[in-house]
């Protein structure tokens, strides 16, 4: 979908890469979304393979535009890109036989590899495990031309970030540059509210006084109160009037210069989640599914376990999460849930709908699970397409419900606020040693 603005204008000079949230099937194929992507740097090297070597200007401006590129080696670009992002690197793949997350680090690579002069990224990290995490990282920090973010990833905006333009309200209506970094953005976010606020309380005080002194001047007014004899009759005659004058002009003069009430930032409200005590509400028992978690899992979920699950992109973490939901049945071992526990996954995908952002289906999927008042929560990547400060509400509040709390999750903030939550990795292939152990409910 193209937006345009009802205002303004946009104009740019140069090539523009572009990464969505999310990207459709379409019918195509990895390499055919690498053609695409490709398709200035192909075309670069076909002119010059076209064009007589030395034969003057043509065939110059031909290499230049090639060279320009580095057009000689984008396939190679690309290829790099997949294998650091984990990406699908068969090229005849259906786009569509792909998950969101799997599409999106196909193009995420093809972006890197094409050299675009311009990058606009919407959550670039929100489908990468640390070792992409890590190469996106230093692409982006090496990046010749311009990059625009936009992201809740802390590490990433401190790592790559020089400005942040903040489109929370302001006193003015208008978004904020902050320079010096993601740092820079947090110091001036601060001060600026606290500028806000106190410049408000000041007005609001200011306005206060003033329509004291306006009743004060009118009480004088209607009770036909004159100055002490001695005043000068034209002065006796005309002061109380004045004085009501006076504050007028001085309200006209405040009500010129409103100072607009700083709009209260919407909090996170975590329902009370409690569950049955004394009682195993999950138990897994050597659970392996075939092809898609090879790693056995044992583990053991009581009223408020905590359990972090960890592990490189194809590990199997959805599919555990799948597993201990009831949503997918083991290939090997067994999951034993109490009859009376609820169990709610928050998985990382849900049916699209037009209608909503990714953002507002993710807080709307979050809102419907917390809904349901589950004793034991699963959350897939539970900080993917929501705010920072959101993210930061719900850590605190996963800290102390008394629900029992699953977490997979790449996001490197949420993982070093939950250092000391039980580990679960999970390992790619058939390293069967690392999912073993009690590991929540003990």
């Amino acid at each position: 979908m193209t937006w345009s603005p009802i205002e303004g204008g946009v104009s740019r000079l140069g090539s523009l890469g572009v990464a969505g949230q999310e990207l459709a099937g379409s019918g195509r194929t990895v390499e055919g979304l690498i053609s695409t992507h490709l398709a200035a740097a192909r075309a670069a090297v076909r002119a010059v393979d076209d064009s007589i070597a030395g034969a003057g200007a043509a065939y110059q401006a031909a290499l230049d535009a090639a060279v320009a590129l580095d057009a000689w080696d984008a396939d190679r670009r690309v290829d790099i890109a997949l294998e650091a992002l984990g990406a699908v690197t068969d090229r005849e793949r259906p786009l569509e036989t792909m998950s969101v997350g799997q599409r999106y680090r196909v193009r995420l690579a093809c972006l890197l590899g094409a050299n675009d002069d311009f990058l606009l990224l919407d959550e670039p990290t929100n489908h990468l495990d640390q070792q992409g995490l890590e190469f996106l990282t230093a692409r982006l920090r090496a990046w010749p031309g311009g990059i625009v973010l936009v992201s809740h990833d802390r590490d990433l905006l401190s790592e790559v970030a020089t400005s942040v333009l903040d489109l929370d309200p302001s006193r003015d209506g208008r978004p904020v540059s902050y320079g010096d970094g993601y740092a820079g953005y947090v110091r001036g976010r601060h001060a600026y509210l606290q500028s806000w606020t106190d410049d408000y309380a000041a007005h609001q005080a200011t306005q206060a006084r003033l329509a004291g002194d306006l009743a004060a001047a009118q009480a004088r007014l209607s009770t036909g109160w004159r100055p002490d004899k001695g005043t000068g009759k034209h002065q006796r005659a005309t002061r109380a009037p004045a004085l009501v004058r006076s504050v007028h002009r001085r309200a006209s003069d405040l009500a010129a210069h409103e100072v607009p009430m700083p709009s209260p930032p919407a909090r996170f409200v975590m329902p009370a989640l409690t569950a049955p005590a004394g009682v195993i509400l999950v138990e897994a028992t050597g659970v392996r599914v075939h092809g898609r978690l090879e790693t056995p899992v044992d583990l053991a979920l009581s009223a408020g376990s905590r359990l972090v699950v960890t592990g490189p992109n194809g590990a199997g973490k959805s599919t555990l999460l799948a597993v201990l939901a009831g949503l997918l049945p083991p290939s090997e071992g067994s999951v034993r849930c109490h009859p009376a526990a609820r169990i709610a996954l928050l998985a990382q995908e849900s049916p699209r709908d037009d209608r909503l952002s990714t953002g507002q289906k993710r807080r709307l999927d979050l809102a419907a699970v917390l809904a349901g008042q589950p004793h034991v929560l699963l959350l897939d990547e539970p900080t993917n397409h929501l705010s920072t400060a959101l993210v930061g509400e719900l850590t605190e509040a996963l800290a102390t419900t008394g629900a029992a709390v699953v977490l997979a999750t790449h996001d490197r903030w949420l993982r070093r606020e939950t250092a000391d939550w039980p580990q679960l990795l999970l390992q790619v292939g058939d390293d069967k040693t690392r999912g073993r152990g009690r590991h929540a409910g003990e």
